[in-house]
């Protein structure tokens, strides 16, 4: 009865649905709604469509761009008028208009005609404003404390106060428009008249300061006020200033990266009524004094005397006995418009308890692994000193485990001179002593579950203590749900972890190292990119591993480069798997939003890498790799890093051909064919065996497609003999489990992936679940003094949710094709969306005894291939026969589906299963 209740009422949903036109909506420039300050010449433009009516798409489109909203609301532009152009693409629109200004907003609107050559009315007007398109548009200098730097490194270990500084601006006419330009070398906070200026935290983004350092624009137009104000400036060290910390007791992260001491650039313009403007620039008439926060470091965390707080003086006129700024050189990187979705609290977590585990001490239970940063609020006697350490565990006895995120392993005194013997995460507050004070800190962030606190007053409740769950502001991309209770847990899991790891780039772990790993990337951004949109983000990534390229091609093992390079082939590169998250991430990025500028961009990088690993290569393989990290198996590292190398190849092959490169795809193609012969030769053991027969081992030559067409059947039993050996739980490591999910799909063995994710003890997800895990581990055994417990490179099981459960995957860039393929495997129901650059992807089924019942969403403009798994002459479209001419095609019966071509809209496909 449920199954026929569900029918009906999706029947219902169909028949609401009128016919009606097409109309554009979600106007975007360079996938931002109306962005704040860009700073590229030629953007891109890009709208979803609407339609009640199936089948529609668009054939033509007609675009209006100018400087004044009256203009272009009125159907004229003065920048750019396209006229009607024949096109079916309403994604990554290169703008080919006048030559854009500095500092101006442009409005900008579309229409487009559909399937009848029927136009659409004018959207509503959008807008993006420029920043600045000229270095010449820099007037503002950087400014320091003039402070030196420490001359040992345990001068680094020193309260140091950071500065902060003010300028008065004075406002004596109407404003139409104030906007705020920002750089800083180390972390930055501006306030205007005492109030924190914008929701975003850690700015700028970190980069290779000495190669390009991102600036962020702030519409200041409300927070400014007629008369006199206060313009004020907070520094913070970030990765500008990190201290001399020996990772591993190796490594110094101030030996790889461009340091200093923290400065800022800033730029107020104010643009009147009357149409003057005015600019204000950091130079040495900014006044400073130091600042509250004496001690601050991304990785030990904070120190803050409330007695020095500066919030009073931040809004005072500036007086002759302030010391005046220090001009500075500042680092030597190009300045860039921060497109990056900003760092920003995301969620505010209640402990859901505080317990007192010896005198004095408590610890705060907030739930949940996450990172950020705690708050607290207390009423102290000045002077007052309250210690807050962090961890991601706790021992039988309750005191808090900090040792899972002790930053660089440091934890018997290796870490350098003067370091602590432990590299906890610890905040520290001293009390000003003016009544109930609230704190956190500003320029640092740690990964916990549980906060200890010493040196409160009293005794702290669930009422003094909340979380700050932060991370990189991306919008949602998808939704994933099932019938399973374990994998809708799991997803959870995945996304709070996934969360925890975008803080400007996409770290392993944000605690112990916050790095930005290749191979951890190229595990994982596909599952990053169905759950969010991640575009501009991944963007950043690729610009941070083209600003480390090292002299010779390779590619460093992180980006930005922090002088690690285990098993690389030389040059201080990094391993071939960890290398391959670049092109990688061009590859995907092309595929998921369809923008063929990241190709373009990159291919001149890609090409120096690729003549570095041919001239490594011996006999076109490669010996040495870090390989299937983590795995519980034996490694097959001469495969694995052979492999690898393929990979990088086949790469550009396909890069080359994209841009019409013949003979430079001729060329990888002929090298291609001889690195795959040479593996087969070396690797291939006969009856289905690779190698080391583990499941990396035929995982791996099976993703890679590496077997002969009559070997597959050999290869791939191998390997469910491999899974079976284990009683089919996982003994991979990241790559490899990466692999799996794409492996057993394309063989269609989800039956069999469902049981591996699906098992409740150890090794799998549902171990972690079971042990009480909230975030993802860095290994299948639960760790409490090395590894991470918030760790991304298993989140690869999120792609199979919505590539196998959901079924959607794309067949065209950007999903402009795609196709619709559930696998029911041991579910009852699985429901969900991914929003593509076209539109949302819906993909909800259920099933019952022999009925099955889809309902998919096609976007506008698209078209898709489902695949359902039924019995010849059962599918019935909105509860009639389907195949009929019209939006819905049959196509073939393949796989033990039904296939259907299917044009955009909604739809409800029932039946019954083969």
């Amino acid at each position: 009865m449920r199954f026929f209740a569900t029918i009906l009422f999706f029947l219902f949903f169909v028949c609401r649905v009128q016919a009606g036109g097409i109309t554009a909506t979600q106007l975007t420039c360079e996938q931002t709604v109306n962005p704040l300050g860009i700073d590229l010449a030629r953007p891109a433009f890009g709208w979803q469509l609407r339609s009640a009516e199936r089948g529609q798409f668009q054939t033509a489109f007609e675009m209006i761009v100018g400087d004044r909203a009256e203009q272009v609301l009125a159907g004229t532009g003065n920048v750019w008028q396209t006229g009607k152009r024949n096109s079916a693409e309403n994604s990554i629109i290169l703008f080919e208009g006048k030559q854009l200004r500095s500092f101006t907003r442009y409005f900008w609107k579309v229409r487009v005609y559909d399937r009848n050559g029927k136009a659409s009315e004018w959207s509503p007007v959008a807008w993006f404003e420029t920043a600045m398109l000229s270095a010449a548009d820099w007037k503002a200098q950087w400014i320091s404390d003039g402070q030196s730097l420490p001359g040992t490194d345990a001068g680094f270990y020193k309260d140091d106060p950071m500065p902060v500084f003010k300028q008065a601006v004075a406002v004596t006419k109407p404003v139409k428009t104030a906007r705020l330009y920002i750089a800083g070398a180390g972390y930055f906070e501006a306030y205007l008249n005492g109030e924190k200026i914008g929701k975003d935290w850690l700015s700028p983004g970190w980069t290779n300061f000495d190669k390009r350092i991102l600036y962020r624009v702030y519409d200041i137009t409300a927070n400014l006020r007629k008369g006199r104000n206060i313009a004020g400036l907070m520094l913070g060290n970030g990765w500008y200033n990190p201290l001399p910390m020996r990772f591993w007791g190796v490594y110094n992260l101030r030996n790889a990266l461009a340091t200093g001491r923290p400065v800022v650039k800033a730029q107020l313009r104010v643009t009147y009524t009357d149409g003057t403007t005015e600019t204000i620039n950091t130079d040495n008439s900014w006044k400073w004094k130091a600042g509250p926060v004496i001690r601050n470091s991304v990785y030990l965390g904070e120190t803050f005397d409330g007695r020095a707080d500066t919030k009073a003086w931040l809004q005072q006129v500036p007086e002759s006995g302030d010391l005046p700024a220090a001009i500075a050189n500042g680092p030597k990187g190009k300045l860039q418009a921060d497109l990056q979705p900003p760092v920003r609290v995301a969620a505010v977590i209640k402990p859901v308890a505080v317990t007192e585990v010896a005198p004095g001490k408590f610890v705060a239970d907030m739930g949940v692994n996450f990172a950020g940063v705690a708050r607290i609020r207390v009423k102290a006697p000045q002077g007052t000193r309250i210690s807050l350490r962090y961890g991601e565990d706790v021992y039988k006895d309750g005191n808090v485990n900090g040792m899972t995120a002790v930053a660089g392993q440091i934890k018997n005194g290796n870490g350098g001179p003067e370091a602590p013997p432990v590299a906890w995460q610890e905040d520290h507050f001293i009390a000003g002593g003016g009544g109930m004070e609230t704190w956190n800190p500003r320029f640092t962030f740690h990964v916990f579950r549980y906060v200890e606190l010493t040196g409160w007053p009293g005794k702290p409740t669930v009422d003094d203590i909340e979380g700050l769950q932060m991370h990189a502001d991306v919008p949602d991309a998808g939704v994933f749900e099932c019938s399973n209770r374990l994998f809708n847990k799991i997803q959870e899991l995945t996304l709070r972890t996934f969360k925890s790891n975008i803080f400007s780039v996409q770290s392993d772990c944000a605690g112990r190292e916050k790095f930005g790993y290749g191979g951890d990337l190229f595990c994982t951004l596909e599952s990053f990119s169905y759950n969010f949109d991640m575009y501009n983000f991944y963007r950043k990534s690729l610009q941070d591993f083209e600003d480390d390229q090292r002299p010779l091609g390779g590619i460093t093992e992180t980006a930005p480069y922090v002088g690690l390079h285990d098993k690389g082939p030389g040059d201080a590169s990094g391993p071939l798997g960890w290398q391959l998250g670049y092109p990688y991430l061009v590859k995907k990025l092309y595929e998921f939003y369809g923008d063929k500028r990241v190709i373009e961009t990159y291919y001149p990088s890609l090409t120096k890498q690729i003549r570095f690993l041919e001239d490594r290569a011996k006999g076109f393989l490669y010996e040495e790799d870090i390989s299937d990290h983590e795995s519980l198996d034996p490694k097959p590292v001469a495969l694995t890093a052979s492999l690898f190398f393929f990979h990088h190849v086949q790469l550009m092959r396909e890069f080359s051909e994209l841009l019409n490169k013949k003979a430079e795809a001729d060329r990888y193609a002929a090298l291609e064919a001889k690195i795959r012969a040479a593996i087969r030769k070396r690797f291939y053991k006969g009856a289905g065996i690779f190698d080391n027969q583990t499941q990396a081992a035929q995982l791996f030559a099976l993703w890679y497609d590496i077997a002969e067409e009559k070997e597959k059947q050999a290869v791939l039993r191998q390997l469910v003999q491999a899974f079976a050996a284990k009683n089919n739980h996982v003994s991979t490591g990241i790559f490899a489990t990466k692999m799996l999910f794409d492996v057993l799909r394309v063989h269609n063995l989800d039956t069999l992936a469902y049981t591996i994710v699906n098992q409740k003890d150890f090794p799998g997800w549902g171990h972690m679940v079971a042990q009480g895990a909230t975030t993802l581990w860095e290994t299948w055994k639960y760790s409490d003094n090395t590894y991470s417990q918030n760790h991304p490179m298993f989140g690869s099981v999120s792609e199979w949710f919505y590539r196998s459960l959901l079924g959607i995957n794309a067949t065209a860039p950007g999903f402009k094709t795609f196709r619709i393929q559930p696998r029911t495997a041991g579910l009852s129901f699985a429901k969900g969306w991914y929003r593509s650059p076209y539109g949302t992807i819906g993909s909800s089924w259920e099933q019952h005894a022999d009925n099955f019942l889809l309902h998919v969403e096609i976007p506008v403009n698209t078209m898709a291939e489902v695949w359902i798994p039924a019995a010849p002459g059962s599918v019935l479209l909105d509860g009639k026969k389907a195949g009929a001419p019209g939006t819905v095609v049959f196509l073939k019966e393949a796989q033990g589906y039904q296939v259907y071509k299917v044009a955009s809209g909604t739809y409800t496909f029932s039946c019954r299963l083969k």
